[in-house]
């Protein structure tokens, strides 16, 4: 009777041995298809995902996972394709309307020199308001065409933010005032340097100051912190968290009457992120805050 206790144990030893290498030779293909799936990633490869197991069933789940990444491959390249012939006609029709937008613009101006009449004056007054905006709108719709499709603002070079903060208040300065904002303004004596690019940098701060002319309520407090951080705030009334969080989206607006593409902010976006930086908004109390962090110090 003894020696059939020791078959049985003999046969559950070898039983546990086989399972014990089985799971350890999946183990093992299991590891081999995460490596190449990581280095699949990171390394854009076209190279088919091989493991060494010769068990059908994980050849087969290798072979799946191979098949899907190499479907996902090509519809990356055909997006990324698309993606950049969307950008470059993008690019080419807003600077084909600029000529002929900037052309109508020339000849209206002549139109104002004639004598007209009183309805002709005021249509004429209209039709120019309206394309103004137009050449606004196109004009901006051209620079962010050109910010997402060539790399014009890659140089970087050590930067005072005082200065750039200062110059480009300095420029807007009439303009708040013409709609009755008198900024309050905080920039400390320390200058805060950062490895930049200038005009990026710049053209940041011109969207965020344009979008306070729009839509704030009278107001407008900018603060320079000593660690790279601007805020600009303001009271926008009628806002809510949800509003506040697509300010960022293309082309979304506020109030889909106002005169703006939408674009500023978003373009604001697109260069802070560029210089590996970060902007974001809050909404609390009817007070608006845009924070611009800039992190990358030299």
């Amino acid at each position: 009777m003894e020696w059939w206790l020791c078959l049985i144990c003999f046969m559950l030893v070898c039983i546990c041995l086989f399972l014990i290498v089985k799971i350890s030779l999946m183990r093992k293909s299991v590891r081999e298809i995460c490596e190449e799936i990581s280095g699949w990633l990171e390394a854009d490869s076209n190279v088919g995902i091989d493991i060494s197991s010769r068990d059908s069933k994980m050849r087969k789940l290798a072979a799946i996972i191979d098949s899907e990444l190499q479907k996902l491959r090509q519809e990356h390249i055909q997006y990324v394709q698309g993606d950049q012939e969307l950008k470059r006609a993008i690019t080419n029709l807003s600077h084909d309307l600029r000529t002929p937008v900037t052309a109508v613009c020339g000849y209206m101006e002549l139109l104002q020199k004639e004598e007209l009449s009183d309805a002709a004056e005021r249509y004429l007054a209209i039709m120019k308001q309206r394309i103004l905006s137009l050449k606004d709108m196109m004009e901006e719709l051209f620079q962010y065409s050109i910010i997402l499709s060539v790399e014009m603002y890659q140089e970087r070079k050590k930067v005072s933010l005082n200065k750039v903060l200062e110059e480009c208040i300095a420029q807007h300065y009439g303009a708040l005032k013409v709609v009755g904002i008198e900024p309050v303004i905080s920039i400390p004596e320390t200058v805060v340097y950062r490895e930049l690019n200038e005009k990026a940098l710049f053209r940041i701060f011109q969207n965020i100051i344009s979008n306070v002319i729009k839509y704030s309520a009278g107001d407008c407090k900018i603060i320079l912190e000593e660690n790279g951080t601007v805020y600009f705030q303001n009271h926008a009334y009628g806002l809510d968290n949800i509003q506040v969080g697509h300010l960022f989206d293309r082309f979304y607006t506020i109030e889909s009457g106002r005169e703006s593409t939408g674009l500023g902010l978003s373009i604001a976006k697109a260069l802070s992120e560029e210089m590996g930086g970060q902007i974001d908004a809050g909404y609390e109390d009817e007070l608006l805050t845009i924070t611009v962090h800039l992190y990358t110090a030299p």
